[in-house]
């Protein structure tokens, strides 16, 4: 430390936080490149520390400095360090031996011993195997051969118990549950190009006009090319790292997801994703929920529920942006009750991520690949983390020691999986000369189970140098090296000729790879290790990946009690008697507070929406934005209205007294959501089941059973949907002692059977969505019970807070009566007949309606003729809510009838232009609320978690603004969106050319080259490499746009180490100066490359007053669609249009404009600014996402030849990209105006 730094320190001790020594950090790797990129090559790695002094009136003792210390790092990537042992940071680390475990006269017994140290967690059949093998090959084993058989052979990737023969109550089952799952797809394996062979599933999608960039004359130049674009699906679990450390855990988990699919054939496209969480009680410091009083407590080992979901949403929103894939739906549920003697809950949560990408259809299938192919990692280094994982999670929380669990939690660096997928990217967009022959992801196992996974499904052995490896922890061993999991890598085949081909694709996008290995046509796996001369692995495939001993579960059912909260039963002192009005309103205000039912936007606007450009309708609706879309909808590209849609359901609760029930209502759910969207039939409908079980526990191993066979033998056949992907995560049991010390004080929580069901289907037209936004006029409010009258309440949120489970809960026995809502629904909305649509679900009718008027801000009179109010309120049966204009109400009745369905429909209320819910009993008034105090109540936990995880005081004016009577979004145009000025220049045979500039790590460059074609532009992918390299020079150039993304993972600053690289780096500084003070060119930067630009203010003419962009004022990245009034100004591209105030996409976590000197806020020509409800500049959040002074987001400069913003116009130039807009707009938004102007203005 220098002196000048330790003089700003108070005096005391000081703890330097480090990366672990002998590690190298992602932001490490990250600040080096900028360094080399701005011309530093002598400098070797640069790395950061963190001092924290404490100022103390006497000395610390040792175990107070211990425990300080143990508080203030990351054990998994930190140290703490003394200033003396800085020095190491920096220091060669001797790589680790080989360990061999000899097995001596008694083997069984040595590897029980490894099993136990090793944490392998191997059955006792599979050590008898190994002993077995080894016996054969006359030889000890190594730790690396046996870390990784124990991965490729765990639970988590080998699916023992999906796969196992059961015996159920004494009777032998004919099928597997994979074999009943199976046979969905057999039944119905229309429209399923490829099921349960790859990484991911594949639909049919339909021939569009896809967009992407391709090699010609000049340099990349993006164009469309019609061809059949296919869609692929996966969702993936990843709790027990969720468990330990939630923001790694869920990160990695999300970054696990999108490698899948980005593996899935011989290369696609992640497109969009979902997200969800289920935990045990948040119990919220401040928030009084009488249901959350009994805790039981937990390990010391995982974290609290609460931490989980301040940290775990925002590790899977950091991913996700950072890669830059808009997560676009999900659900969070909190469980944990006491039932029949045993503690039911999440202790060990279920943290899902999924989502859905493109492929090209002559890369759907995986192939094989001929000996002597060329065995490629691609992506980041090995880091001496996640070790174990997929062992690990194949055990109960508590059952492994902790030091093991803690090692297999990953760390994620989601900006080099994003330079990853460039490669990926380039190679698909080759078409039939794509050189990859074969591709995996590295996840549960890192190589040690993905190589082999590669050769074997090849048919062919391979030779590996484990030397060749990227290794940034020189000092690990052999087995560290070749088993860890360290995030963002594939593996890959590819023909020894393409080597150069491909070598140039990854310089060009500055990512590493590495030949590892050969293909061999001997089945044998070698591992040589040139650093001492051995073998780490020597095996044959057969014995890693052929088929060790199949397991046999003989299980017994149990009949589930419940209690007997039924539909009269309030869990009051007298249960049989009527509820009274104040009873029956504070069940309903704790309906609307519980968390699985409240206000999810402090889970949504953390996630990047809209990047790519093809989001039609995410989780936020209306004017108000209120996160309660039923479905989310994408498009298959920037010329078409069809696309995809997809939506989850699930119904865990019920599985406590019925699994085959939640089952059924899990797939319900899925499907009542995906009825929002405009999908040609249920046969074009896929699902994902992901199932979660405490097995091993009384009756869940039968439970998980007779679920399965319920829903893959009987109800999805009968629908006739096909389930052709999904996962299973089957320990979800937290076990741990009070007291170490005690005998019998163990506790015990095991979750509910969990069926997680992800629904995916085409669509026609993806404007033509259903929301929950209501429509002012004559019309009436329909309720579509599908349970038919029988309000049964058995695990429904309204038991919950009454402290109940009950004992009948909803179930849907009747496929034919969901197949009938389903079409009678999709017929109606494609007459428009449907002015609203919300399916009922959690928290029942009440929950329905509220939503609806919040997101509309309209009041509505419900009438119950039901005598039981309190089920017909509650109830959690499958069914939707539609709004219908009065003139088409017999028409939607007519319809329903002729489906069979009449008697399921009844008209419950109207729609009023008030803020109140009125709500009568057999015509006579019962209870009246304000919307603003239903409001407040659903919005409880969400505001809490938001003043806890955010900036208090921002949280507090978004819940004051919701609360408020303030407008919502609008639109107020000072030209004509429908008039076409770039319209006698598109036609052109010429193009002027536009540079769509980024760097590693941007990610928005589809949506900006699309919107600058629009307009009648030639669109080129440049990237700064090819400027550096001098392959462009930006001299026949017209435009430059400056894409957004997170180059170098925003190190050094958002946009700062972009800048940095052009100021520092010789050529590429001249190509930018020269291009900028050319008279005849223009400049765009949106969001990073705003930031990128205002980095380069000295190099800019007329931007001298730029201001920097510093991180927000929430502390928090904001993703919104927020007002913005655009001003008078120089901007050429936006002539014509000041005075208009128009809704834009926002999407950003440092975007608060911040001027060095406060004199500059008065010479910078401000271009756009931010404005509340009534128009007026604003620096209150949210309406100002970042709080920039006077709402600043665009300046320009003074010839207005170069504009910065901070918002993206070019991922809404289209009507369909908006999550709100005018009922009037047309195809093309307003700001499509903007890049028009640019095409005038170059002329």
């Amino acid at each position: 430390m220098t002196r000048r730094c330790r003089q700003h320190l108070p005096r005391g001790p000081a703890f330097l936080v480090t990366p672990r020594i002998g590690t190298i950090s992602p932001w490490s790797s990250k600040a080096t490149d900028i360094a080399h990129n701005c011309g530093l090559d002598a400098v070797r790695r640069i790395e950061r520390g963190v001092v924290y002094a404490i100022e103390l009136n006497r000395p610390l003792m040792l175990i107070e400095r211990n425990a300080i210390a143990a508080a203030l790092h990351d054990r998994m990537t930190e140290s703490v360090a003394l200033e003396s042992e800085l020095e190491r940071m920096f220091g060669h680390h001797a790589p680790a031996p080989l360990v061999t475990v000899p097995l001596g006269a008694d083997a069984r017994a040595a590897l029980a011993r490894a099993n136990v140290e090793l944490g392998l967690a191997l059955a006792d059949d599979e050590i008898d195997y190994l002993a077995d093998a080894y016996a054969t090959l006359g030889r000890d084993p190594t730790d690396a051969e046996l870390v990784m058989f124990a991965q490729a052979n765990s639970e988590h990737c080998r699916h023992k118990i999906f796969n196992a023969e059961f015996v159920v109550d004494g009777e032998p089952q004919p099928q597997s549950l994979f074999a009943m799952i199976r046979e969905t797809h057999r039944a119905n394996p229309q429209h399923t190009l490829s099921a349960y062979s790859d990484n991911a599933a594949v639909m049919a999608g339909a021939t569009v006009p896809r967009w992407y960039p391709r090699d010609s004359v000049g340099g990349r130049e993006y164009g469309y090319s019609d061809e059949p674009v296919h869609t692929l699906m996966k969702v993936e679990t990843h709790n027990h790292p969720t468990a330990i450390a939630p923001f790694a855990g869920a990160a990695t988990g999300a970054g696990g997801e999108i490698r899948d699919e980005g593996a899935t054939g011989l290369g696609a496209k992640p497109k969009a994703g979902l997200c969800g969480f289920s935990t045990s009680h948040l119990r919220v410091p401040g928030v009084n929920l009488p249901w959350e009083a009994d805790a039981i407590g937990k390990p010391d080992r995982i974290v609290s529920a609460l931490q989980i979901m301040l940290d775990g949403p925002i590790g899977a929103a950091a991913f996700n942006n950072e890669f830059g894939r808009p997560n676009l739906a999900g659900y969070f549920r909190t469980f944990e009750q006491t039932v029949d003697g045993r503690v039911r809950g999440y202790h060990k949560p279920i943290m899902i991520a999924g989502g859905i990408g493109n492929v090209a259809e002559p890369h759907v299938l995986k192939h094989g690949f001929p000996a002597g192919s060329l065995l490629i990692q691609l992506g980041g280094p090995a880091l001496r983390i996640g070790l174990g994982g997929g062992a690990a999670s194949s055990l109960a929380t508590g059952a492994n020691a902790a030091d093991l669990d803690f090692d297999s939690v990953q760390r994620g660096n989601p900006e080099i999986q994003r330079r990853a997928q460039e490669v990926i990217d380039r190679c698909w967009q080759m078409g039939e000369s794509n050189p990859i022959l074969l591709i995996h992801d590295v996840g549960a196992g890192g190589l040690s189970n993905a190589f082999p996974e590669l050769a074997h499904s090849a048919g062919c052995g391979a030779r590996f140098e484990l030397r060749k490896i990227p290794n940034e922890e020189p000092g690990m061993s052999p087995m560290e090296v070749w088993c860890n999991e360290a995030q963002e890598r594939y593996v890959l085949a590819i023909a020894p000729d393409k080597l150069a081909a491909f070598t140039l694709i990854c310089e060009r996008e500055r990512c590493p790879f590495a030949v590892v290995g050969t293909a061999t046509s001997e089945t044998q796996l070698v591992v040589n290790d040139s650093q001492f001369g051995n073998r780490p692995v020597d095996l044959p495939l057969d014995v890693l990946l052929g088929k060790p001993p199949k397991m046999r579960r003989e299980v017994t059912r149990v009949q589930p009690q419940g209690d007997s909260f039924g539909n009269k039963d309030a869990g009051l002192r007298n249960p049989a008697r009527a509820l009274t009005g104040s009873e029956l309103k504070a069940a309903v205000l704790d309906v609307l507070r519980h968390p699985t039912v409240g206000d999810k936007t402090w889970l949504i606007t953390i996630g990047d929406r809209t990047v790519g450009g093809q989001t039609a309708r995410d989780q936020l609706v209306g004017p108000w934005q209120v996160p309660v879309a039923d479905v989310a909808v994408t498009t298959l590209g920037f010329r078409t209205l069809q696309g995809e849609a997809f939506a989850m359901g699930e119904r865990s609760p019920i599985a406590v007294l019925d699994g085959p029930a939640s089952g059924r209502m899990a797939i319900g759910e899925a499907i009542t959501n995906l009825a929002a969207a405009d999908v040609p039939s249920l046969q074009h409908v896929k699902l994902s089941a992901n199932w979660m079980a405490a097995c091993g526990q009384p009756g869940e191993d039968a439970a998980l059973f007779d679920t399965v066979k319920a829903v893959a033998l009987d109800f999805c056949p009968a629908l006739g949907v096909a389930i052709p992907v999904g996962k299973d995560s089957l320990s979800m049991t937290t076990r741990w002692r009070a007291d170490a010390a005690a005998e019998g004080s163990e506790h015990v929580v095991s979750s509910p059977l969990s069926l997680i069901v992800s629904a995916f289907a085409p669509v026609g037209d993806a404007s033509a969505t259903l929301t929950p936004l209501l429509r002012q006029g004559d019309s009436r409010l329909l309720l579509v019970d599908l349970g038919r009258g029988k309000h049964r309440l058995g695990g429904s949120i309204y038991a919950q807070t009454r402290g109940r489970i009950g004992d009948n809960p909803p179930d849907c026995k009747s496929p034919a009566r969901l197949k009938a809502f389903f079409d009678a629904v999709r017929a109606l909305a494609r007459e428009g007949r449907i002015l609203a649509y919300h399916d009922r679900s959690d928290g029942g009718l009440i929950a329905t309606v509220a939503e609806m008027l919040f997101a509309a801000r309209l009041g509505a009179t419900l009438d119950c003729n039901a005598d039981d109010i309190a089920g017909w309120l509650f109830n959690e049966e499958l069914g939707a809510v539609l709004q219908v204009a009065e003139s088409n109400v017999d028409a939607v009745l007519r319809a329903f009838s002729l489906a069979g369905l009449g008697a399921a429909v009844s008209m419950i209320g109207t729609v009023e232009a008030s803020s109140r819910l009125l709500l009568r009993h057999k015509g006579t008034p019962l209870l009246a609320f304000e919307r603003s105090e239903l409001l407040a109540a659903w919005r409880e936990t969400g505001h809490a978690m938001q003043r806890l995880r955010d900036h208090p005081d921002c949280a507090d004016q978004e819940h004051a603004r919701a609360l408020g009577d303030v407008p919502g979004l609008s639109a107020t145009l000072s030209f004509d969106p429908h008039a076409t000025p770039a319209a006698p220049y598109i036609g052109r045979a010429v193009r002027p050319k536009v540079a769509i500039l980024r760097e590693q790590g941007v990610n928005g460059q589809l949506e900006m080259a699309a919107a600058f074609d629009a307009a009648g532009f030639a669109a080129i992918d440049v990237h700064m490499s090819d400027i550096i390299a001098g392959r462009i020079n930006l001299r026949d150039f017209r435009g430059l746009a400056a894409c957004g993304g997170f180059s170098y993972g925003d190190v050094l600053g958002a946009g700062q180490g972009w800048a940095k690289s052009i100021r520092f780096n010789e050529r590429a500084r001249d190509t930018l100066a020269a291009f900028f003070r050319r008279t005849d060119t223009f400049s765009l930067g949106v969001c990073n490359g705003c930031q990128m630009m205002a980095g380069l203010a000295e190099l800019i003419p007329g931007a001298a007053h730029w201001p920097r962009f510093v991180r927000n004022r929430s502390e928090q990245f904001e993703a919104r669609l927020s007002l913005v009034e655009i001003l008078e100004s120089p901007s050429i591209l936006l002539a014509g249009m000041a005075g208009s105030t128009l809704p834009v996409v926002v999407s950003h976590g440092e975007g608060r404009a911040w001027f060095a000197d406060p004199r500059d806020l008065d010479g910078v020509r401000v271009a756009m600014r931010y404005v509340d409800g009534h128009g007026q500049p604003t620096e209150a959040y949210p309406d100002n996402p970042n709080g920039s002074p006077g709402g600043i987001t665009a300046v320009t400069t003074h010839d207005g030849r170069a504009t910065i913003l901070m918002p993206h116009p070019e991922r809404v130039f289209r009507s369909v990209q908006m999550s709100w807009r005018p009922d009037t707009w047309g195809e093309q938004s307003p700001w499509a105006r903007l890049f028009a102007n640019a095409r005038v203005w170059v002329g």
